[in-house]
């Protein structure tokens, strides 16, 4: 039954694109959509700017088309929804990429057609916010003319070990016999397995409390190396020592950005709240991850005055935009609070990121990357992981022996920097 699906994915991002790939690998007819007419360019000419599909992979791959037409979305039969998610400036979720996408597909339904959505969103948004879109916009009726499911996501941006396919896959239907379907659909192209989920409900809240239950962690984590710091011992070998242990979790202090670990704790605290329960743990660990990027200014200011380095026009080099080590995207990057109160202590601060694009970071951040590392500065932050910027040697940037240099990842060797989490 399943070869006889056309399966239309809507947004072609991190993870709508390696969908794509793997269903038309497996035979199926699949149509790629995306409202980003540059996007579509770029994967049409076998080119992805995520860095998730090889330019060789984009070209071997059969079965699959790109296009920003939304008419041609009217012959399918399957439709996964892969939009963001994100997070107003109040923190609250911003739907409306997700009610865009179901407007758009409400459109072409047609009976018996399935729509599945993969976005990260609270318990209840598929069924309470998206299929009343559905229905309104197609005429027709839910469990009755058309069916839906939930999938969340899993796509680890930049991991080339733990790949699509590589990682089990949650599935879930409105009824029973959709749920069967999708979960038949998955099992097509998941090599490590699919878990079927009882309800749509539950398989959106399995996918909610995977990044929470990290963004708590890694926020006690940023807590202890707060702490640690008063103290005057170091965290990374306070942790070393602790994990010495079998049970004890192996989690690093460091910025929390991104479009998962960052965001997704307020899709489940804005539920709880319309509920009448207000969250304090989450909320909690959420400030504290939120205020890391300004302890690390401060500190570096600190250490800067504590070496009679001046502060004001200082010249400071950050290394890193992206929100992670060997990976192109730099979006919610909380770098930008670390380069904002630096800038707000008057230091001159140089970006530097040969993973990021730099319009993006000019639309996002307002921030001109520099292109090449000829200058030499009085403060250093190594702010993201990434494998090129391990093998440069800090010494020639320096501007004096008494340099500041802030290893946020806690990857150089101990000695080379003057701080670290």
């Amino acid at each position: 039954m399943t070869e006889n699906y056309k399966i239309g994915i809507i947004g072609l991002g991190y993870v709508g694109l390696p969908l794509a790939v793997e269903f038309a690998g497996k035979g199926y007819d699949v149509l790629g959509f995306d409202i980003k007419e540059k996007r579509i360019k770029a994967l049409q000419n076998h080119n992805d700017e995520t860095d998730e599909i090889t330019k060789e992979e984009l070209q071997q791959v059969n079965n699959l088309t790109f296009s920003s037409d939304e008419t041609l979305l009217k012959d399918r039969n399957i439709y996964i929804v892969t939009v963001p998610t994100p997070v107003d400036d109040f923190k609250q979720p911003d739907l409306a990429p997700l009610i865009a996408a179901s407007t758009t597909v409400g459109k072409h339904l047609t009976k018996g057609d399935i729509v599945i959505y993969e976005s990260t969103t609270y318990p209840g948004c598929t069924e309470e916010d998206c299929v009343p879109v559905l229905e309104k916009v197609s005429g027709l009726t839910f469990n009755q003319d058309f069916f839906c499911g939930y999938s969340p996501e899993r796509i680890n941006p930049g991991d080339k070990k733990r790949r699509l396919r590589d990682i089990v896959k949650v599935t879930s239907g409105s009824t029973l016999e959709t749920a069967d379907i999708i979960d038949a659909l998955y099992k097509t192209i998941i090599i490590a397995g699919t878990h079927k989920a009882s309800s749509i409900k539950v398989a959106e809240a399995s996918k909610i409390i995977e990044n929470t239950q990290r963004d708590i962690n890694i926020s006690l984590i940023n807590e202890l190396a707060l702490i640690f710091d008063r103290i005057g011992i170091d965290t990374v070998e306070v942790l070393e020592a602790a994990g010495t242990k079998w049970n004890f979790l192996p989690f690093r202090p460091g910025l929390v950005g991104g479009h998962c670990i960052g965001v997704d704790p307020y899709y489940l605290t804005h539920k709880a709240e319309r509920l009448g329960y207000h969250p304090q743990v989450i909320l909690s660990g959420r400030r504290i991850n939120n205020n890391m990027g300004v302890f690390i200014a401060n500190k570096m200011v600190k250490l800067m005055v504590k070496s009679e380095l001046p502060v004001k026009n200082a010249k400071a080099l950050v290394l890193g935009i992206t929100f992670k080590e060997n990976c192109p995207d730099v979006r919610n990057s909380r770098v930008i609070d670390v380069i904002e109160e630096l800038q707000g202590f008057g230091l001159k601060v140089d970006v530097y990121d040969p993973y990021a694009d730099k319009e993006e970071v000019k639309k996002y951040y307002n921030l001109d990357l520099i292109d090449q590392l000829t200058d030499s500065y009085e403060a250093i932050v190594l702010a993201i992981g990434h494998n090129q910027f391990l093998e440069l040697d800090l010494e020639v940037l320096k501007a004096s022996k008494d340099t500041v240099v802030f290893d946020v990842k806690s990857v150089l060797p101990k000695g080379q920097a003057t701080a670290r989490l």
